[in-house]
């Protein structure tokens, strides 16, 4: 099981410097009057959807090794027949 750690409000800030285009910054106050809250909340997000969706793949990726892992003990390999030595 692979543990999806998110920020808590409590965690430690640390500064950072991010550059966003004034437009978007002009439309974002009107929306909220905390960006680096809800950056940060967003960012939140999109950790956990990326570590959800690289675990989907490599549990996908195991299943698929654990299929032909089968199929080669059921079947064996085409080269097993040709093999030189």
């Amino acid at each position: 099981m692979v543990r999806i750690n998110t920020a808590t409000a409590a965690s430690r800030k640390r500064p950072v410097n991010l550059t966003l285009s004034e437009g978007l910054v002009a439309d974002l106050k009107s929306y909220t009057s905390n960006l680096s809250a809800t950056a940060e909340e967003l960012l939140s997000a999109y950790v956990v959807e990326q570590k959800l969706a690289r675990l989907n793949r490599q549990q996908e990726a195991d299943q698929a090794v654990a299929g032909w892992n089968a199929l080669h003990a059921d079947v064996g390999s085409f080269a097993d027949e040709h093999s030189t030595l």
